[in-house]
This record gives structure tokens, sequence and C-alpha cells, in this order.
């Protein structure tokens, strides 16, 4: 077997096992005393820190005027773009559109309880928006496309996008096309902590937002913990995770290429496969190198880093049914099941943020063309949150309607739950005391 790590649970301890499931964004000690002076840099400087930070951490020649992108830079970008790019960023626009406002909920509805009784619920768009695309290791404008589609079809009033700078101070071309692909006009350049806090507290350019979505780094979700009293976040999305799960008759081949698939996108990133065969895990180890062959230096330096070391590799599981115990207890991001059977294995997945299923699921179908989000919940947080829908972009009210047919059927019943929880104008309110009676 190559240098990829191998993890034996049969042979671990609690300890160590409890230690495969820590992500890099885990333990943020380290990064979020750094983040509260950027923070307060934003919040008293406003524009003028934004320009210092993005020379500083994104090395980009920015000047504090030019932090919004403007109408011109949308039109360069579009012109500069490969057609062939565009026919494919349009074809999964189509289809992210497709699958989020197929999640759209009814505007209201409303259920008759009892005659005269009328309760149920009321949809509405969040009042604002931003969109967080990152750009650390890399351009996504998939990203762009993931978070402000659902946004447009929730029909939320202002949608912005926030994103690092590239080096001449400008924004990817990708990522504005994806922007005008889905009817986004308001793209800033700031990335990190700092763009957490210019939507969290506004600046000369930037407005401040009542919510934040997307995925990041390490420091973007310091960022946002931080400022979690002052911004609404959208689901936790760290950096990328993935298991693939395979029994024996899984492919060697299409297994080592799910296995790099979350690898390659930074140090940052965990990756397992988890299998209850050795033989498979041999070979798949042995083919991951042969693939390493067909992939750039800096991709290569990023996977092995990740399937080398503590938050990668492969799990050695002593048969299936720990093997799921073990997804489920990490509730992965992204999972690939490998299997000839692989159905099967799909009532014992409970944590994950999406499951693939199928030898053509590939994980890149998925990130880019399917439809549904790619934006999932990392962390281990799967657990209790679910992929960005458009219901991260809507709020809901509850409404209720009583005539004065239904009022006598209700009015003593809580009037007899408000007296004992001891809540005198709870009781008189639905009291004679309303129509200016006596309380009985």
């Amino acid at each position: 077997m190559t240098a990829i790590a191998v993890h034996d649970l049969s042979l671990i301890d609690a300890d160590a096992r409890a230690q495969l499931l820590v992500r890099a964004e885990t333990d943020l000690s380290a990064i979020l005393p750094k983040v509260g002076p950027i923070i307060e840099a934003v919040r008293t400087r406003g524009d003028a820190a934004l320009a210092e930070f993005a020379r500083t951490y994104d090395k980009a020649a920015l000047d504090p005027d030019r932090i919004a992108a403007t109408p011109e830079d949308f039109d360069r970008a579009e012109a500069r773009l490969d057609p062939d790019l565009k026919r494919s960023m349009a074809f999964a626009a189509e289809r992210i559109r497709r699958f989020h406002e197929r999640q759209l909920p009814e505007d209201m509805w409303l259920e008759e309880m009892a005659p005269g009784v009328m309760a149920g619920e009321r949809s509405l768009p969040i009042p604002s928006v931003a969109c967080y695309v990152p750009r650390g290791k890399g351009a996504f404008p998939s990203v762009a496309l993931m978070t402000t589609i659902p946004a447009v079809v929730a029909r939320v009033p202002r949608i912005v996008v926030i994103t690092p700078p590239t080096p001449d101070g400008g924004v990817d071309d990708a990522t504005l096309y994806a922007c005008r692909l889905a009817g986004v006009r308001e793209v800033y350049k700031s990335g990190g902590a700092q763009a957490v806090a210019a939507v969290a507290y506004g600046t000369q350019t930037v407005p401040r937002v009542a919510k934040i979505v997307g995925p990041g780094s390490s420091w973007v979700v310091a960022g946002m913990r931080a400022l979690s009293d002052r911004i609404d976040l959208g689901p936790p999305a760290g950096p990328s995770e993935s298991i693939v799960l395979a029994d024996s008759s899984a492919d060697v081949r299409r297994t080592a290429l799910d296995l790099l698939n979350e690898a390659e996108h930074g140090p940052d990133s965990s990756a397992f496969l988890v299998t209850d065969d050795r033989a498979l895990a041999e070979k798949v180890a042995d083919e991951v190198e042969v693939l390493w062959r067909h992939m750039g230096p800096e991709r290569v330096g990023y996977s092995r880093t990740v399937l080398s070391g503590g938050r990668g590799g492969i799990v050695l599981a002593p048969d299936m049914e720990a093997a799921c115990a073990f997804v489920n207890d990490y509730a992965p991001e992204h999972l690939i099941v490998e299997s000839g059977n692989a159905w099967a294995y799909l009532p014992k997945l409970t944590n994950a943020g999406e499951v693939l299923i199928g030898e053509h699921s590939a994980i890149s179908i998925a990130n880019y063309v399917l439809g549904p989000n790619h934006v999932l919940p990392t962390g281990g947080r799967a657990k209790t949150c679910s992929p960005l829908s458009v219901f991260d972009y809507l709020k809901r009210q509850t409404i209720g309607y009583i005539t004065a047919e239904g009022y006598p059927g209700l009015a003593p019943h809580a009037r007899r739950l408000a007296r004992y929880e001891g809540f005198e104008a709870h009781a008189n309110a639905v009291s004679r005391l309303r129509e200016g009676g006596e309380a009985p």
C-alpha cells in the first residue's frame, strides 16, 4: 500500500477514532483571536480597511473606491469568456433553477381546525442576503450559481455577492457571468473574515444585510462565528470534506476517482475511503498513485497532504455495519456509495449532506449540473443541518383566524391553561372581560 494513511478501526482506541472525526473548522481557537482585530478595523474604517486587507491577504491591487463591480466589469467578463464555458454555465443555471423552484412552498396555506377556526402558515422572503463566493485556491463560479439562484427563486429583494478580488483588483470573469445569469447585479470585492464583517456592519460601499450564506475557509467560518450576533448565518459550510463508502463489489477506478475529488480542494480538506475490504483498499491506494500522474503538481500536493494525514486516507472497518456507523458519526458533507448494491445501504445512512448512489453519480456532476445545491453542511453538522435551499432565503409566519362561531370552543381551554401557569392577563383576555363583563 502507498503512503496514504490507513486507520484500522479494530486497532485504534476511542480517542483515536474520535480524532478522525475532527475537521479543520472544528477547532478555530488559533484563528478566532486573529479575526477580532480584522472585524474591528472593518467596523471602524470601512472601505479603507477592506482595501488594505485585500492588499495584505489577497495580494490584490484594490483601491477603496473600486470595491464594487461596475456594469462595465460585467460586460468585459462576458465578452472574455469562452462561449462553450458560457453554454455550460447556462446549462447548470437552468437545472439549479428548476430544482430550487420545485422546493418552493406555497405562499400561504390555511387549515380549518374546527368550525370557525383557521390556522396556517405564510412564507415570505428575507429582506436581504450576502452570498459568499470563495476564490482562495481557484475560481468558483458554480458557488455563485448555487447561492444566488435559490435567493432569486425565493424573491429576496436585495441579493449581493462578496468574493475575494483577483490580483489586479478585479473579479473572476466566470463569477461575474454567473451573477449575471442569476440576475444579481451587486458584487463586492472582499474575502475572508473582513468580507463577513463588511456585510454584518456595512461600509461606505458594501451594504449591511440580514444574512450570509456560502462556503469558505476556516477564516470565513471564524468570522461568521464571531459575528453571529450581528448577522444570520446560512448552513455551516467550511472546508470541503467527503467519504466514499465502498464494499468488495466497488469498482476500483471509480472509487479512487471519487476519493480524490474533494481531496484536491486544499490541505484543509478531509477525504476518506471507508470500507471493510482490505484488498479493495490496497487496490484503490495504488490506483490513486496512477491517477496522480494525470493531475498537476498543485492539486497532487493538496490531495497528498489530505490523504496522508489525520483528516483523510482509508478507514478500515471490521464490517459494513461498522463502516456505516462511522459514516453516521462523521456526518460528511459529501457521501458517495460505491457498491453493486448501493441502494441497500441508503436506509442505514442517516447523516450526510448529500448521498450519491449509482456508478454514474459522479460527485462532479452533483457539484455542477445535477441541480441540488452543493453548499452542504460541514464539520459534522449534517447531523442536524440541511443543504442550502430556498428555505434558507424564506421565513414563515403563522396565521390564525377565529370567528364568533369558533371562539367559544377554544376560550375555556385557553383560560384554564393560562390560570394554571399563573398568567392572569392571559386568562382575562379570553374571559367575559373581553366583552366588558365580569371575569368568571
